[in-house]
């Protein structure tokens, strides 16, 4: 007797948990999807406004494609105060390249802050996280002059080099391979005969390579939507990135702008990191949860 209530408590229970976790992932969906559709949402706006006039944007608000995408595109491509095409290589070039970079050599930094052990690691470890709090207008009058005196302005060194000392890359990785790199496999090559070079190459990277990919996706989002180094470096027209030139058409005259040219050219520089992002996004979930998972 006393058995059965007890198994009927217990079944009680199941069903009450089962019904309380059920209305947890519910809500856990709702909220979700919320903030999903307002993610998307915009984007889809102005993919849409880049297929419509200049009149109708003004006019009405439409969900639907219009008609006017291969004329934006034309009007935008032919614009001869509009080097689109250009700014769009520039970007790719400088994003591209600082990605890279970042990537690689703060991971190799990481790398031998974690693997070795030497005098004043912490405190070396310690400067880098206090340059991450420094924002990068407080340099900026000096690095451009000293950019200027060395005749690199209108040059994308300026903008790629200093991309190989990322400290938030830095960090990110430094905090992965505590995780997810166990010093036994570096002792272990280094048995084998393998060289350092040769065992990040070879072994740590593909190890670490979600967290890579993480990194590459927001180094080159971070390059490709920067504005301010820029806008101070660069002035030629044939040397300007996409930023620069988002800049210049919302900044033209009300009357001589045109809104369905403006999202087209929000839409092409958009896509470039749509492509990245769909190319690297499976390595997401991984990377930032592995990372953040102490193995």
């Amino acid at each position: 007797m006393a058995s059965s209530k007890t198994k009927a408590r217990m079944n009680a229970y199941d069903e009450e948990k089962s019904v309380s976790l059920t209305i947890h992932r519910i809500v856990c969906y709702v909220v979700l999807s919320i903030f999903a559709f307002l993610a998307i949402f915009f984007f889809y706006l102005l993919l849409i406004n880049a297929t419509r006039s200049h009149n109708e944007i003004q006019t009405s608000l439409s969900f639907l494609p219009g008609s006017q995408l291969v004329r934006n595109f034309k009007g935008v491509i032919n614009d001869p105060n509009l080097k689109v095409i250009q700014g769009l290589l520039n970007s790719l070039i400088v994003s591209g390249l600082s990605a890279l970079l970042s990537v690689y050599f703060s991971g190799m930094t990481a790398y031998g802050v974690h693997v070795y052990n030497f005098p004043g690691k912490k405190a070396f470890f310690n400067a880098i996280l206090l340059i991450m709090t420094i924002p990068t207008q407080v340099s900026a009058l000096g690095f451009y002059n000293l950019m200027n005196d060395w005749n690199l302005t209108n040059n994308f060194i300026p903008l790629i080099v200093p991309a190989v000392a990322a400290p938030t890359v830095f960090f990110f990785m430094k905090q992965y391979m505590e995780s997810s790199l166990p010093l036994d496999i570096v002792e272990a090559a280094r048995i084998d005969g393998s060289n350092e070079f040769r065992t990040f190459n070879e072994i740590i990277l593909p190890i670490l390579k979600p967290a890579f990919a993480v990194q590459a996706i927001f180094s080159f989002t971070a390059s490709w939507n920067n504005y301010f180094m820029p806008a101070l470096i660069l002035d030629k027209p044939e040397m300007k990135t996409m930023p620069l030139w988002i800049a210049f058409v919302r900044g033209r005259e009300l009357a001589t702008l045109n809104f369905g040219e403006v999202y087209m050219v929000l839409a092409l520089a958009i896509v470039p990191v749509m492509i990245v992002y769909f190319c690297f996004s499976k390595f997401i979930v991984a990377g930032v949860t592995l990372g953040s998972v102490k193995g």
